[in-house]
């Protein structure tokens, strides 16, 4: 049997709470303790975040968490649209500030920019983030199963940690369905993302997928063989993955 297939034998953690809320208080729970346990064995945690509907919650529960020194917290974005204005509000950087980085004195805060050369942003922002390990990663998963902006065919094994990527309809499309842009044609067609193996190489990934929007995709995370169709199946390979839930977004799951 070979690794991939070990791997799709395996499960995730899973959690399914009561409600919308409850998924992001207990999310944020979890995370802190990490977090804590961290703090308690190193100078310094470094955790990446993501920018979603899908977060607020929890975010909005962990800005709240007790007996964590923030200034000790050194934060990364997984991505960021190519195209929009630096004020636009959907920009992911803006959108982190109003949800967590303005609420609580981290001692580094590190935005993705995407600027005058794309590409060159990227390699810099690979740089600071492979300058020391991950510990936690906070991100959601796409209607269409995409991990940050890594859609459908996703690539594995990629050799970069940040690129330039093309974003297709699907993915475009639930930027509208969420209500961050009026019509699909105002969404950007680029973007910059965290690669795959970038997003794994985080120690712990806390994974916060609330909606029936995501249902069909959290039923494909869940149950398919791991495959590049369905990006998230590859969180089943991650050691330390735990997947929080909704009903709404836990309706397929068995």
């Amino acid at each position: 049997m070979t690794t991939l297939e070990k791997a799709s034998l395996s499960t995730l953690n899973i959690h399914v709470a009561d409600s919308r809320t409850a998924m992001g208080a207990r999310a944020a729970e979890e995370i802190a303790q990490e977090i804590r346990a961290c703090l308690a064995r190193q100078p310094i945690v470094r955790i990446v975040f993501a920018a979603a509907p899908s977060q607020a919650e929890m975010l909005d529960a962990l800005r709240q968490q007790q007996g964590i020194d923030w200034s000790r917290i050194v934060a990364f974005h997984m991505d960021e649209y190519l195209g929009l204005s630096a004020t636009a509000p959907q920009r992911f950087g803006l959108w982190l500030r109003r949800h967590i980085f303005d609420h609580l004195p981290f001692g580094e805060v590190n935005l993705l920019e995407p600027g005058d050369s794309p590409d060159q942003t990227a390699a810099l922002y690979a740089a600071k983030l492979n300058a020391a390990p991950i510990d936690i990663v906070c991100c959601g998963i796409g209607s269409n199963g995409h991990l940050a902006f890594n859609d459908p065919p996703a690539v594995f094994d990629d050799a970069l940690t940040v690129k330039v990527v093309d974003l297709d309809t699907d993915c475009r499309q639930q930027q509208v369905d969420d209500e961050c842009f009026a019509a699909l044609a105002d969404v950007p067609t680029r973007a910059l993302t965290i690669t795959i193996p970038g997003l794994l190489r985080g120690h712990a990934l806390f994974c916060c997928v609330p909606g029936a929007l995501k249902k069909e995709a959290v039923r494909r995370t869940i149950s398919e063989p791991i495959n590049p169709m369905c990006p998230a199946t590859i969180l089943r390979q991650h050691p330390r993955c735990m997947l929080y839930l909704d009903p709404e977004s836990a309706g397929e799951v068995r």
